[in-house]
C-alpha cells in the first residue's frame, strides 16, 4: 500500500470525524457529541484492499433485506464479486434498489462483527465508473468498510446484510464498532 494511498484514507477519515463531530446530519445523537472525539479504525491494511471479478447478473433477483426497523426493504442483486483472502476464495453480491443507476451496495458480516465491529454488520459502496461487465476486475477495498448510521442512533433504520454476505473470516480493516456510552 502506497504512503499516498494511506494517506488519502486518513484524510477521508478525518473528513467523516469533522462530519460527525459537529455536522446538523451527523447520526451521533447531540448529547454525545461533546465527548466525540473521532470513530476508531483499524489501521490501513493493503490485504484488505483485494481486486475482484464481476459476475453481472444481467436479470437481478429481488432481495429482501431485513432491517433494524423491522420494515424490510427490496434491493436487486446485480452484481456478485470473486476476491481472495488469505488464499480462500469469497463472494459478496452487491445491490442497487429498482431505477437506482448510483453506487453499488455491499453489506456485509464477518467474524469481526459483534466483537470489533457493530454487531448488525458494516456497508461498503462501489461506484464503478462505468457499467460492469462479466468478468471485468475491480477493487474491493474493506478498509472503506463503515457502520450504518443506525451504529450511532436507533433512529436510523438500517439494512441488515443478508446471510449470502456472511463472510467466515476475520477481516480487520475499516470501521470499528462505535463507542457511544
Amino acid at each position: 500500500m502506497s504512503e499516498d494511498y494511506a494517506e488519502r484514507l486518513r484524510a477521508n477519515r478525518r473528513e467523516k470525524d469533522e462530519f460527525f463531530d459537529d455536522h446538523p446530519q451527523s447520526p451521533i445523537p447531540p448529547e454525545h457529541r461533546d465527548d466525540f472525539d473521532g470513530l476508531d479504525y483499524f489501521p490501513p491494511d493493503p490485504d484488505y484492499r483485494v481486486e475482484a471479478t464481476v459476475t453481472v447478473h444481467d436479470d437481478p433477483d429481488p432481495v429482501e433485506m431485513e432491517t433494524t426497523a423491522s420494515n424490510p426493504v427490496r434491493y436487486l442483486r446485480v452484481v456478485t464479486f470473486a476476491f481472495e483472502i488469505d488464499g480462500a476464495e469469497h463472494t459478496l453480491a452487491g445491490y442497487r434498489q429498482e431505477g437506482d443507476d448510483g453506487a453499488i451496495f455491499v453489506p456485509f458480516r464477518d467474524k469481526t462483527t459483534g466483537q470489533q465491529t457493530y454487531y448488525q454488520g458494516r456497508y461498503m459502496e462501489l461506484a464503478p465508473e462505468r457499467d460492469l461487465d462479466d468478468g471485468d476486475a475491480v477493487t474491493v477495498d474493506f478498509n472503506l468498510a463503515y457502520s450504518p448510521f443506525c451504529a450511532y442512533s436507533e433512529t436510523f433504520s438500517c439494512p441488515l446484510p443478508p446471510e449470502e454476505n456472511w463472510l467466515e473470516i476475520v477481516v480487520p480493516a475499516g470501521e470499528r464498532a462505535p463507542d457511544l456510552d
